[in-house]
């Protein structure tokens, strides 16, 4: 990995390239540190590290949350957008069809999900606003103060919308993902100095300060080496005649990651089983929502073992359920079948598509079992350990790892390019 750096570093394209993924970065941050006016940041700390949603977009927007900073929504609009166009695309036939179109149609379908991350960053602005007004931290109560915040968090978050597409364009990585990226690895140091507070203080010894140490390098180095893994489903295609020109028939394979849905699959479950939690905080007297909450027999109460049995549930279900209709056998095994492909042992058709069905529920099946593992472990540590309030989640482990790994293999290929070796040499 630092050799790959070390080489990208010579070339002077990609030089420059790092050089503004820098600068964008800069900014980026600098933003966070930008306030909001008129907000008592003191009023919002419980609340930004809460078990809730909130608490969740708190992390992944750096702390930004917490300080109330212009940032504070972060990139979340466009998350959720993109998140709704993916599964529109499979109900939506129209977009469907632009998906297939190469680029120009995936262009549409990105221009789409813009004007759609608009829209919910205007309700999400405003939810933001009604939010932090139940907590009291709104100090001038007025019809112009509430548009200024509105206003302010929305074209913030637009903004950063504009950042992560110049990244994308002229620097290294996913600009929007790498954004996300910056955004937690920020909040390392906090949960570093937390630990220390809490060996300092007495409530952990040095053997489980050493044991939670091992633990979490045990976890990201197990998440990295997951997120690499994939299934191969070998394809072998027929020797066919093109023109005066004979093409010998060669084997292949379709990669299938363990670890595609791990992060979608985590965010739906989270939001189900953390959505009464977070509309509590909306409205704090409903008797309901308390109820739900804070009850022992309810599996929605943050940290009983209910709400850890349904959450591990949701997590392999939706892992499952959101790799059946983004994978689609059924049009996998018509390509395949389109281009003289055919899986050794299985009829062409029919046949294909359910047995790509079936490899595709089973590696589903453990990749949300993973995912699973990954996202009750931050709870099992919360609610049973004295390692409590850190800045930590399971999403954040696979996000971390995603982006990691995808902006490494794109300085890769970059180098492989221009006759450089890549980092697994």
């Amino acid at each position: 990995m630092l050799q790959t750096l070390k080489n990208a570093w010579k070339l002077e394209d990609l030089r420059k390239r790092i050089l503004f993924t820098v600068f964008i970065v800069f900014i980026f941050r600098l933003g966070n540190f930008i306030a909001v006016p008129n907000i008592d940041t003191t009023a919002l700390k419980e609340l930004a590290n809460s078990q809730t949603l909130v608490g969740f977009y708190d992390l992944i927007s750096g702390g930004a949350f917490g300080n109330f900073s212009i940032f504070a929504m972060g990139v979340t609009p466009y998350i959720n957008a993109s998140i709704i166009m993916q599964l529109m695309n499979v109900i939506i036939p129209k977009l469907e069809q632009l998906s297939k179109e190469g680029q120009e149609g995936r262009a549409k379908i990105q221009n789409y999900t813009k004007y759609l991350a608009v829209a919910i960053g205007i309700v999400q602005a405003y939810g933001t606003y009604v939010l932090i007004y139940n907590a009291g931290a709104v100090e001038k109560d007025s019809l112009l103060n509430t548009i200024l915040i509105i206003m302010t968090l929305l074209a913030a978050s637009m903004f950063l919308i504009w950042l992560g597409d110049r990244i994308t364009e002229n620097g290294i990585g996913n600009g929007v993902s790498v954004l996300i990226f910056i955004n937690i690895v920020s909040r390392i140091p906090t949960m570093a100095a937390q630990v220390i507070t809490l060996y300092r203080g007495g409530s952990v010894d040095i053997v489980m300060l050493a044991l939670f140490v091992l633990a979490m390098l045990a976890l990201f180095i197990g998440t990295v080496a997951f997120s690499l893994g994939e299934r191969k489903i070998p394809v072998q295609y027929a020797g066919r005649v093109s023109g005066t020109k004979q093409i010998k028939g060669q084997s292949s394979h379709i990669p299938v990651s363990v670890s595609s849905a791990c992060v979608i699959a985590i965010i739906f479950a989270m939001s189900v089983m953390q959505f009464p939690a977070t509309l509590a905080e909306f409205f704090p007297k409903s008797t309901v929502l308390k109820w739900l909450t804070s009850n022992g027999w309810s599996i929605f109460k943050v940290n009983s073992w209910g709400y850890i049995i349904a959450y591990v549930v949701l997590v392999i279900f939706f892992a499952v359920f959101y790799t059946q209709i983004t994978m689609k056998p059924e049009e996998m095994a018509e390509n395949m079948a389109k281009s003289g492909g055919y899986v050794a042992g299985i009829r062409p058709g029919v046949a294909t598509a359910k047995y790509l069905e079936k490899i595709l529920t089973r590696v589903a099946l453990v990749g949300g079992i993973f995912a699973a593992a990954i996202a009750v472990f931050p709870i099992v540590l919360e609610g049973f350990t004295a390692f409590k309030g850190l800045a930590f989640g399971g999403t954040v482990i696979f996000i971390m790892a995603g982006v990691a790994l995808d902006t490494m293999r794109q300085l890769e290929s970059q180098l492989v390019m221009r006759h450089y070796k890549g980092f697994l040499k």
